[in-house]
C-alpha cells in the first residue's frame, strides 16, 4: 500500500517510491532517494517535524517535505 510519508505511523517501515522532482536533489543530501528503505523513527503533534530512520542514520523533515514523498509499505 502507498502512502505519504507524512503519514507513516510510528516504527512503519516501508521503501521510497516518488519524491517530488523539486525535492529530489534536497532530500538526497539525506539520504532519501527512491529504492531506499525508511523507518519512521518519531512523529511531532500540531504539525510538528517527523524524524526518520535511513541507512541507520535520523534525519529531520518538515511536514511539507514529508507530504510531497510517497512510501510503499505492507
Amino acid at each position: 500500500m502507498e502512502k505519504k510519508l507524512s503519514e507513516m505511523d510510528f516504527d512503519e517501515e516501508g521503501t521510497v517510491k516518488e519524491i517530488e522532482e523539486t525535492l529530489r536533489k534536497q532530500v538526497a543530501g539525506m539520504g532519501i532517494r527512491e529504492g531506499k528503505n525508511i523507518r519512521m523513527a518519531t512523529k511531532q503533534p500540531i504539525k510538528g517535524p517527523v524524524v526518520v530512520e535511513v541507512d541507520e542514520s535520523l534525519t529531520s523533515l518538515g511536514l511539507g517535505v514529508a507530504e510531497k514523498i510517497v512510501v510503499e509499505v505492507g
